[in-house]
């Protein structure tokens, strides 16, 4: 029964891009090396002036989260979905916690599309969304940058053409 609550009857839920895993594991890659080091140093530096050799074993904590992140990304990325309906954007995430937004297009404020320099690498971006309640924003991650586009400007025709019946 709770599959039905996360994915509504007659809507189709499109994944995001594949590509996203390898922008998140080069980014967690890069604040891993970060990490190491700051710890590396203060290793190094307990050791010189304390005498203190143990503080080394502190370099499992980035090494046991780089595994654990390696092991979760790609299904955080495969939890991720989105599906256009007559009136309604549907966005849906999570794996133990699941969430899902269903965003009227007539409530939508703006649409804007952000594309980082690694996004733009993998050919990738984000859409996101804004309506009149600042507790109802939503992005959909890891968009292809063709379907990005093509999504700001759906939902910003419909968005426009369901507001003005207000």
């Amino acid at each position: 029964m709770s599959g039905e609550l996360f994915n509504p009857e007659g809507v189709t839920f499109k994944p995001i891009s594949m590509k996203l895993i390898t922008v998140r594991i080069l980014g967690l890659l890069v604040w891993t090396v970060v990490l190491a080091l700051a710890i590396g140093v203060f290793a190094g530096a307990m050791m010189f002036t304390q005498g203190v050799s143990w503080f080394w074993l502190l370099e499992i904590v980035p090494i046991g989260l780089l595994v654990w992140q390696l092991w979760l990304i790609p299904r955080q990325v495969k939890a991720w979905g989105y599906a256009e309906s007559e009136r309604d954007l549907f966005l849906r995430r999570g794996i133990m916690f699941k969430k899902m937004w269903a965003i009227p297009y007539g409530r939508m404020q703006f649409v804007d599309v952000q594309q980082g320099p690694i996004d733009r690498i993998f050919g990738i971006a984000q859409v996101s969304m804004k309506t009149a309640s600042m507790e109802s924003a939503a992005s959909i991650p890891g968009l292809d940058r063709d379907e990005a586009d093509r999504l700001r400007k759906i939902l910003t025709a419909r968005g426009e053409s369901l507001r003005a019946g207000l």
